[in-house]
């Protein structure tokens, strides 16, 4: 018997009017393991009804008590933690190892909204004018739209909606169908912990459900994280409508190895970056960029390391698992044929990979590519797969105009032991988040996650305080009160003002 995946709306599981489903699979197995219900129009309705009634109450609610329902998330999300890795694992197949670690990334945002009541200080002016003080507040939205993606079923909504709660904001979410169970086990956490009802809720659905919540005009924000095209759509729909949008697209990560790095240092970060959570990482490393006379030694060394990783079932204690859905395995599959056929030298080839896992599993190893030139689809496109292509160059200044002239710009790293030229590469390359000898710069929570050029779309980027700017409307208040000695009786000593 296959379960069946309902929403969570107004604190409790919701059937909805609609009956459209999708299947959920487990990645390591290829078996459907849940179908999904996918959210009609009046579904999503519903669900922003529940979160329009519980703004009211939940805007008024004071920061302490706010902070003490946050605390309580932190302490029943560290002490459950496993459970929810083994969820994720289910349905998206990395390994446990890494699912954990996308936990604990997304507990930072968690603990750094603890904060809230310090986040949300405003300013005081006495006498700005005579007898005329100013203070300034930020207040919050109302009823906020999370879209996230696949890959990042846990960490990526809790990049946003801890925020957004902690502000006063109440929260429909629409996690991806391929892994909707984490949102909706998170969900429950959130009723678990007191949150009132209607704060946090959950619809499923594909674009219907997304379309829905963007021309919703009782949604006052809209927070994306997943392909540029979509991205792009989901901005210029959402403001078209009136909303504020954070849009995080798309990305093509250089990784830049002067010929002074320390190499085993490079091979390590260049694995780890390129095959973590089987590539399927906006941060992932899929371009790296070598300046000659090094590149043959560090492609032996990166084959050396690839050689020794096991691909299977993340269950097992393997170093990378499968891909999300067998239609993305042979998306990715076909980039690496037609880097073949392009010319490139395909040193490693994971299509011929051995998995530990069962043969219908979502199966396709490391792969790594040599000799990868600018106008080959390896290198243009986001493959969102563990595919590495190796670029070859003769200079710092090459390899920097190459990352620069790419529409992305999520990300970037030097591998170097020279100060100066990673001064000059933090200052020169135009990428939102940058590592010195650190594969993927993915900032704390207290800082903010965000790219440029075509890996975002509109201004604030994510947690940090441009989330909690992001999630609030600054206000600003003039007062004037009229002087205690103005009338009535006054007993003081009289003074000449």
């Amino acid at each position: 018997m296959v379960a069946e995946l309902n929403h969570w709306v107004g604190g409790a599981s919701f059937t909805g009017d609609s009956q459209r489903q999708a299947p959920v699979y487990d990645p390591a197995t290829g078996q459907v393991t849940k179908q999904v219900r996918l959210a009609s129009t009046a579904d999503v309705e519903a669900a922003v009804a529940a979160a329009s009634a519980a703004f009211p109450a939940w805007r008024d609610t004071s920061l302490s008590k706010r902070q003490s329902i946050l605390f309580a998330f932190r302490e029943l999300l560290n002490s459950r933690q496993g459970e929810l890795a083994e969820i994720i694992t289910s349905e998206h197949g990395k390994v446990l190892s890494d699912a954990g670690g996308e936990i604990a990334r997304g507990q930072e945002v968690v603990e750094f909204a603890c904060g809230i009541p310090h986040l949300l200080k405003g300013s005081y002016t006495e006498n700005a004018s005579t007898k005329v003080d100013l203070h300034s507040i930020r207040q919050p939205l109302g009823v906020v739209g999370i879209i996230s993606p696949f890959n990042f079923p846990a960490m990526v909504p809790m990049w946003f909606f801890p925020i957004a709660i902690a502000c006063g904001n109440t929260v429909v979410l629409k996690p991806s169908e391929k892994d909707p169970s984490a949102a909706l086990w998170l969900a429950a956490l959130w009723r678990e912990a007191g949150l009132p009802d209607g704060v946090f809720n959950v619809v499923n659905g594909d674009k219907e459900a997304v379309d829905a919540l963007l021309t919703h005009p009782e949604v006052r924000s809209a927070s994306f994280v997943g392909s540029t095209p979509i991205a792009r759509y989901v901005f210029e729909t959402a403001t078209s409508h009136g909303k504020r949008v954070q849009a995080l697209g798309g990305a093509k990560n250089h990784m830049i190895v002067l010929p002074d790095a320390d190499l085993d240092l490079a091979a390590d970060a260049a694995v780890n970056a390129g095959f973590g959570s089987a590539g399927e990482r906006c941060m992932a490393i899929s371009a790296l960029v070598v300046v000659e006379p090094v590149a043959d030694e560090l492609v032996a060394k990166i084959s050396e390391r690839v050689a020794e990783l096991v691909t299977g079932d993340g269950r097992r204690g393997c170093d990378m698992g499968p891909l999300v859905t067998r239609e993305h395995r042979d998306k990715v599959s076909g980039y690496v044929e037609a880097g073949e056929k392009a010319g490139a030298k395909l040193v490693v080839d994971g299509r011929t990979v051995e998995a530990n896992g069962e043969a219908d599993g979502f199966w396709l190893g490391p792969t790594l590519f040599d000799n990868v030139t600018p106008e080959m689809t390896v290198y243009t496109d986001e493959i969102f797969g563990p595919v590495l292509s190796v670029v070859r160059v003769q200079s710092y200044d090459e390899a920097l105009t190459l990352a620069n002239q790419h529409p992305y710009g999520n990300g970037a790293a030097i591998f170097t032991n020279d100060g100066g030229a990673a001064r000059r590469f933090e200052n020169e390359i135009e990428a939102g988040m940058v590592g010195i000898n650190v594969p993927i710069p993915v900032p704390m929570a207290y800082y903010s996650f965000g790219g440029w050029k075509n890996s975002l779309f509109g201004d604030q980027h994510a947690h940090g305080m441009e989330g909690v700017n992001f999630f609030t409307r600054g206000k600003v208040v003039t007062t004037r009160w009229l002087d205690p000695s103005h009338g009535g009786i006054n007993l003081g000593f009289p003074q000449n003002s």
